[in-house]
């Protein structure tokens, strides 16, 4: 199997910034590089109108597709495979890097708050990963 090295990107500048940082490590270890977006529907209780999968599966995609744009202005390296998952982003992630040579998350991405130096997902991530991980500040 190829040898690949998987990013998270959610439409965040960090994760921009992890894209761009991935892609240079995956070209030096002659691997492919996995893009993950992942989205998940929020408990929002039964008062709550309910929210279409499809239109959200939509944004992550444009999300995801728009941060490659800006990572690579239109020259995305190639190879490059884009991959949108319904399920948490430290999930889709620790799925996605299973046989992966690297998972790279940025430090913060659109989520959480404000004051805290690493997200939920890059903790997740950094702990549970049976592949090295690399937290792009």
């Amino acid at each position: 199997m190829a040898k690949k090295v998987v990013v998270g990107v959610d439409g965040s500048d960090q994760s921009v910034g992890a894209l761009q940082y991935a892609a240079r490590l995956a070209e030096s270890f002659d691997a492919r590089l996995l893009v993950v977006g992942a989205w998940s529907i929020p408990s929002l209780g039964a008062e709550a109108p309910p929210l279409d999968p499809e239109l959200i599966d939509s944004g992550m995609r444009e999300a995801v597709e728009g941060s490659v744009a800006t990572a690579f202005g239109g020259a995305a390296p190639e190879g490059l495979e884009i991959k949108i998952v319904n399920a948490s982003a430290a999930q889709a992630l620790l799925d996605a890097s299973e046989d992966a040579e690297l998972l790279v998350v940025g430090s913060r991405g659109h989520g959480g708050f404000a004051g805290l130096l690493l997200g939920s997902v890059s903790m997740t991530v950094a702990e549970h990963a049976k592949c090295p991980v690399l937290v792009f500040h």
